[in-house]
């Protein structure tokens, strides 16, 4: 009866979701309802809710989830410094002259963008204001563009620094400390939110690259499909405005990514330079006044109140789960399942990429990730590996027909005149390019694993 319980929660939690009520509202609401009726039926020991202080003691107290409103302040103030608009307009002017060139402009624009501000909503709607009309003015054909900016706007997922590396960073080392706890281990050993963005850094660049093949490919067979822009539309190059679009970016991502990689700062004092970068850059280019500066600190409480208030809203749902017996019932489900942990595994990878259709990234990271994970590592699963294959997983569902959120957000700034069905088939190839990386990443792990080792040993 317990388990039966455990079940209905998540099933009622999924559709609640579904039915478009408030997350954070719907985990705690949802959970202390089953909680209340575990009581009255005898199923359910109210002792599990007595951590709850505790827990949301940890959870305000984290400093690795400190992180996230900085990440989320240095994303938000890029969006509005029109560093993305700069660096579009010098990129086709350098690629512009060659076929596919603008939407390889758009290819490295978006990922340079995914590491300076990892918000994959503002990439996209940015990038398609920006491009799309322009794209779509030089007779590029509708599906490839619009294909290519929904793909390139998710790349926020996995180049660090992503808001959900960071958010999968504490849920992993969460689900570790617990799988280790299973197994009678006790090492100090954890998972940090910078193993993550170490192992996120090789997939998310070679994705990148595998996106530019393509529209080279593209453009080499069937030409007509991405022409080359006028040479007297683009103009001479004028390389000081290039290097003053190009630098402050790099210059950025150099000193987020580069302290963490050199060991100099935790992703949280990163974080912090990123924070005070972007206001810098944004100063520098004129872009900063006191109005700006209230709305991006309107944006960041706004963004940073709801994740951590779903964070709130999952732990209690992760102890009423437990209490009602759901993570034993999961333990049993996947040692009945042919393949052992490799089918346990891809169950897993199912499960989430089908439910990354009509959930967020955050909903997933906080609901499902949490259940699932201390069991698969339990099974002997590496940490880093599955925390950055489930960020690819969730990158690919957010491509996807018909519910695909990047789809959505392009949607929103996409003229009449291209339908819908032509945006789904033109990320088509993608989501095959990024399932690609999956299979890539599985057949050799060490693509994930090998630099984190060479790093922090």
């Amino acid at each position: 009866m317990a388990e039966l319980m455990a079940v209905l929660l998540f099933l009622s939690i999924c559709l609640a979701l579904m039915g478009g009520f408030p997350v954070a509202f719907t985990l705690g609401g949802m959970s202390l309802l089953f909680a209340g009726l575990g009581v009255l039926t005898g199923t359910f020991d109210g002792g599990y809710l007595s951590a709850l202080p505790n827990r949301l003691f940890g959870i305000m107290n984290n400093q690795t989830l400190l992180a996230v409103p900085l990440f989320v302040f240095m994303g938000v103030m890029l969006e509005k410094s029109r560093v993305a608009e700069d660096l579009l307009e010098s990129m086709s002017r350098l690629f512009g002259g060659l076929r596919g060139g603008l939407a390889i402009s758009v290819c490295v624009v978006g990922a340079l963008l995914a590491a300076s501000t990892g918000i994959v909503g503002a990439t996209v709607v940015t990038m398609g204001l920006l491009a799309l009309p322009t794209m779509l003015r030089r007779g590029y054909d509708p599906a490839i563009a619009t294909g290519t900016l929904a793909a390139t706007g998710t790349l926020g997922q996995i180049i660090p620094p992503s808001i959900i590396l960071v958010l999968l960073g504490d849920v992993m080392s969460s689900a570790y400390q617990q799988a280790q706890l299973k197994l009678g281990i006790f090492s100090p050993k954890t998972v940090s939110v910078g193993d993550l963005f170490v192992g996120a850094l090789l997939p998310g660049l070679l994705l990148v690259a595998l996106y530019i093949l393509y529209l080279i490919g593209v453009a080499l067979l069937q030409p007509k499909k991405l022409p080359a822009l006028p040479q007297a539309e683009l103009g001479a190059i004028e390389w000081g405005r290039l290097a003053r679009a190009l630098l402050p970016p790099l210059l950025l991502i150099a000193a987020v990514l580069g302290s963490i990689l050199a060991g100099y700062a935790t992703p949280t004092e990163a974080a912090a330079v990123g924070a005070l970068g972007a206001l810098l850059l944004a100063l520098g280019k004129g872009q900063l006044n006191l109005t700006r500066l209230r709305e991006v600190a309107n944006s960041t409480t706004a963004i940073s109140a709801m994740v951590f208030m779903i964070l709130i809203g999952a732990s209690l749902f992760s102890l009423v789960f437990r209490g009602f017996g759901g993570e034993a019932l999961i333990e049993d489900v996947f040692a009945q399942l042919p393949g052992g942990v490799l089918g346990a595994f891809f169950v897993v990878m199912l499960v989430i990429f089908l439910l990354g259709f009509i959930l967020d990234f955050i909903e997933i990271t906080f609901v499902v990730v949490p259940i699932v994970g201390p069991v698969l590592l339990a099974m002997g699963l590496d940490p880093v590996w599955l925390g950055v294959m489930i960020a690819l997983n969730l990158q690919t569902s957010f491509l996807t027909p018909p519910f695909g959120f990047s789809l959505f957000y392009l949607r929103g700034v996409t003229p009449r005149s291209v339908p819908t069905r032509v945006m789904y088939k033109g990320v088509l190839p993608f989501i095959i390019i990024q399932l690609l990386m999956l299979v890539i990443a599985y057949q050799w792990p060490a693509l994930i694993t090998w630099l984190p080792a060479q790093l922090y040993g």
